[in-house]
């Protein structure tokens, strides 16, 4: 069936991104609150298809991809505040019931809190977690039943993927690299978990705006957080390279007088007080968020990994581009839609739209390539499910 693919392949001559005298792009960082109701739900899918294959053989009907952060209160203060009120945290969604004595509730609670354990450096009695997790509708499940060799699509949705990241993208997720590394940790304590990075370019020139918790306790006073955080702006210069604008915590008072006046926290997060998060409302499979691409609003954390194509297609299509891009002679840019139909094999999209980037148009030998590429990486959805049930793809 996959030789019967619907593609549209389209040779566009000038380049979208050498047009754009601006461009916008911004990353969450694994501390936003956002990023936190991504990692805790797709901790949860993971864990919930663990389960399904050890007591039933197979993975089966579950979508944990909602859930709601609701921030706490702090009294954060120089040299250290208190927690007043813990984050509250709702995963919720829909899965099928494991055998006795395994409960859905208790994967799923177990899973959060080793995933909040795991990457976040507070501790996991900051969070109360409440799991509302349900049966799903039984048109949903049957899907699981039906004996296919490749799953069947449980959605009506579409993935997107291209390839390669601007000069923009790259630089923002290379600070973001920067800002959850183990030496920068060691080197800034102060520097919290929670983090936001928003890159603009305007012609050649890049400018970044970061918001950094700080973490009270290793903060005296306030001309040490002034110079903690000229320190951090010096590092990440120096990391990029020099020309560029850099500036943290841009809410912060010139004068600061008191804690009120900067981006102070107990714990390094903004959701003990001052924010709180949503599934989906974060970064994209590829880690970033590009309001000058073509983007998917699925929400991939927490969906089922084998039969989703809101997740599947997202990541397939960014394998596609890349795969694309290194093949064809000459291609400047990629990009890559796929579109499902629910009830479908996931193997067999709607359409799979391809536009090249390049001088002069694709002849018959380029456009058999493409379709070649196409054909084989669709042919390897399974292992794509298989690496995100093992979370070797990140999905956010």
């Amino acid at each position: 069936m996959a030789n019967d693919l619907n593609i549209a392949i389209t040779a566009i001559p000038l380049s979208y991104r050498s047009r754009l005298k601006a461009e916008i792009c911004e990353h969450k960082g694994i501390g936003h609150p956002d990023s936190i109701c991504d990692g805790v739900a797709e901790a949860a899918s993971q864990a919930l298809c663990r389960a399904y294959l050890e007591h039933t053989g197979a993975v089966q009907h579950h979508n944990v991809d909602k859930a709601l952060l609701i921030g706490g209160e702090a009294k954060p203060r120089f040299g250290g505040g208190q927690i007043l009120q813990p984050i509250r945290l709702i995963i919720c969604g829909r899965a099928a019931p494991l055998p006795a004595p395994h409960t859905v509730q208790e994967i799923v609670q177990a899973a959060a809190h080793a995933y909040l354990s795991r990457h976040l450096h507070v501790p996991v009695n900051l969070f109360e977690i409440e799991v509302a997790v349900r049966s799903g509708s039984a048109n949903l499940q049957q899907v699981f039943s039906r004996a296919t060799a490749v799953a069947v699509a449980n959605d009506t949705s579409f993935g997107v993927g291209y390839a390669p990241l601007s000069r923009l993208e790259q630089a923002v997720l290379h600070v973001a690299d920067l800002l959850k590394s183990a030496p920068f940790r060691a080197r800034f304590p102060a520097a919290g978990d929670d983090f936001k990075i928003m890159g603009r370019r305007i012609d050649s020139a890049m400018a970044f705006t970061i918001a950094l918790a700080l973490i009270d306790r290793h903060v005296a006073r306030a001309t040490d957080y002034q110079a903690i955080k000229q320190q951090v702006q010096q590092h990440i210069a120096s990391a990029l390279g020099a020309g560029h604008e850099i500036r943290i915590n841009t809410l912060d008072a010139e004068q600061m007088q008191s804690e009120s006046d900067a981006f102070l926290t107990v714990t390094g997060l903004s959701a003990e007080h001052g924010d709180d998060g949503q599934v989906g409302r974060g970064n994209r499979v590829n880690g970033l968020i590009t309001p000058n691409r073509t983007m998917s609003l699925e929400a991939a954390a927490g969906k089922n990994p084998v039969a989703h194509v809101g997740k599947i297609y997202n990541v397939l299509a960014q394998q596609m581009a890349k795969e694309l891009l290194a093949q064809l002679d000459n291609a400047d840019e990629v990009s890559v839609q796929l579109l499902s139909a629910i009830g479908m094999p996931a193997d067999q999209p709607q359409l799979v739209n391809v536009e090249v980037v390049r001088d002069g148009a694709l002849n018959v030998a380029a456009k058999s390539l493409v379709h070649r590429i196409i054909v084989e990486q669709v042919a390897q959805i399974s292992d794509v499910s298989r690496q995100l049930i093992e979370g070797k793809i990140p999905v956010f």
